[in-house]
Protein backbone atom coordinates (compact mmCIF):
# COMPACT_ATOMS: atom_id res chain seq x y z
CA UNK A 1 0.00 0.00 0.00
CA UNK A 2 1.30 3.28 -0.89
CA UNK A 3 0.83 6.48 0.53
CA UNK A 4 3.14 8.11 -1.41
CA UNK A 5 1.76 11.89 -1.05
CA UNK A 6 -0.41 11.82 2.13
CA UNK A 7 -0.02 13.75 5.18
CA UNK A 8 -0.45 12.21 8.24
CA UNK A 9 -0.92 13.48 11.83
CA UNK A 10 0.27 10.91 14.86
CA UNK A 11 -0.81 11.74 17.96
CA UNK A 12 1.30 9.76 21.25
CA UNK A 13 0.17 9.82 25.05
CA UNK A 14 1.69 8.33 27.50
CA UNK A 15 1.50 4.76 27.79
CA UNK A 16 2.73 1.57 27.14
CA UNK A 17 1.05 1.79 23.35
CA UNK A 18 3.62 5.19 22.81
CA UNK A 19 6.80 1.86 21.95
CA UNK A 20 4.17 1.07 19.36
CA UNK A 21 3.77 4.35 17.65
CA UNK A 22 7.48 4.16 17.21
CA UNK A 23 7.33 1.21 14.99
CA UNK A 24 4.03 2.97 13.10
CA UNK A 25 5.85 5.58 12.31
CA UNK A 26 8.73 3.63 10.88
CA UNK A 27 6.04 2.05 8.94
CA UNK A 28 3.77 5.12 7.67
CA UNK A 29 7.16 6.39 6.45
CA UNK A 30 8.27 3.31 4.77
CA UNK A 31 4.78 3.46 2.47
CA UNK A 32 5.76 7.03 1.48
CA UNK A 33 3.59 8.90 4.10
CA UNK A 34 4.81 12.48 5.38
CA UNK A 35 4.15 11.99 9.33
CA UNK A 36 3.92 14.98 11.79
CA UNK A 37 4.01 13.77 15.48
CA UNK A 38 2.45 15.56 18.23
CA UNK A 39 3.23 13.98 21.76
CA UNK A 40 2.42 14.84 25.85
CA UNK A 41 4.25 15.40 28.23
CA UNK A 42 3.41 11.34 29.39
CA UNK A 43 4.35 10.43 26.32
CA UNK A 44 8.02 11.88 26.33
CA UNK A 45 8.35 9.68 29.72
CA UNK A 46 8.00 6.92 27.89
CA UNK A 47 9.85 7.40 24.18
CA UNK A 48 11.86 10.80 24.10
CA UNK A 49 11.26 13.11 21.75
CA UNK A 50 14.35 12.66 19.32
CA UNK A 51 12.96 8.84 18.71
CA UNK A 52 10.03 10.49 16.97
CA UNK A 53 11.99 13.42 15.22
CA UNK A 54 15.06 10.67 13.60
CA UNK A 55 12.63 8.31 12.87
CA UNK A 56 10.07 11.29 10.70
Amino acid sequence: MSLQGKRILLGVTGGIAAYKACELLRLLVKAGADVEVMMTKAAAQFVGPLTFETLS
